[in-house]
């Protein structure tokens, strides 16, 4: 499938307007729409890469910002030690309510617009830091399926300005079904804080899959040492076969 060229809009937030990035494919006819969250760099060439590729498979796709706040728009911290200071820093300097009110703005801007939503939901798909807001946007009602690749601060409850979030806390609110994706070599996300979300989640009856690869942290990057090609292949199958089935949905079905 075809894409429009690559645009962006700017969101208004209650903490300033936020760019977001859209990839839609071509042709004009509406489409299931899917919010891809980044890492802690935002929206880099890697990130663009898959929401082109999500795109071409027949979803509206929208990356936003995620630190809007403290960054130019269009800022990319770059894959280095200073990038990553950076974006490790602002992770816990922006409060969680405002990672909350960017989620809302965004997916009511999405299902409320006048071309109209015809589906019962949209779906969150993220990356590192994106993997726990996703999850986290599942908290939203409008979202039917979310996607997480090594979520991290998900087990510690640590993300935001004062470094104590409920997202796992609150995960028994989740009505999406959720895909959570882990590799067993990330050291950001070793083996009992896997556990500790694999169980709180079982325990609050979640609607849930479960999958770990033996992969390093950041393996769906395609820039870099710890990219797994084939990893990366499974994961965006399984990711593909739950916003497909989940999201194509019409609304009064």
């Amino acid at each position: 499938m075809t894409l429009n060229e690559p645009a962006f809009f700017d969101l208004p937030t209650p903490t300033g307007p936020m760019r977001v990035h859209h990839f839609v494919p071509a042709g004009g006819n509406r489409c299931p729409a899917v919010i891809l969250y980044s890492e802690i760099f935002q929206v880099t060439g890697p990130i663009r890469r898959l929401a082109a590729k999500l795109a071409g498979e027949g979803f509206e796709v929208f990356a936003p910002e995620v630190y809007h706040e403290y960054e130019v728009p269009g800022a990319v911290l770059a894959y280095d030690q200073a990038g990553a200071e950076r974006g490790n820093f602002l992770k816990f300097e922006k409060p969680v309510p405002a990672f909350d009110a960017d989620a809302r703005e965004l997916i009511e801007w999405i299902v409320s617009r006048e071309r109209g939503y015809p589906w019962q939901g949209v779906g969150t798909l993220g990356f590192c830091l994106g993997g726990h807001l996703a999850f986290r946007a599942a908290l939203y009602p409008r979202v039917a399926a979310t996607a997480c690749f090594y979520p991290t601060n998900l087990h510690t409850a640590d993300l935001g300005k004062g470094q104590q979030d409920d997202t796992l806390a609150r995960s028994g609110e989740i009505e999406a079904e959720l895909l959570l994706i882990w590799g067993r070599q990330d050291p950001h996300v070793p083996l009992e804080g896997r556990r500790k979300i694999y169980e709180t989640l079982t325990e609050k009856e979640r609607h849930f899959q479960w999958h770990e690869f033996n992969a390093a942290h950041a393996f769906s990057r395609d820039e870099g040492p710890r990219y797994d090609a084939a990893v990366s292949r499974l994961g965006w199958e399984l990711t593909l076969e739950l916003f497909k089935r989940k999201l194509s949905v019409p609304a009064y079905a």
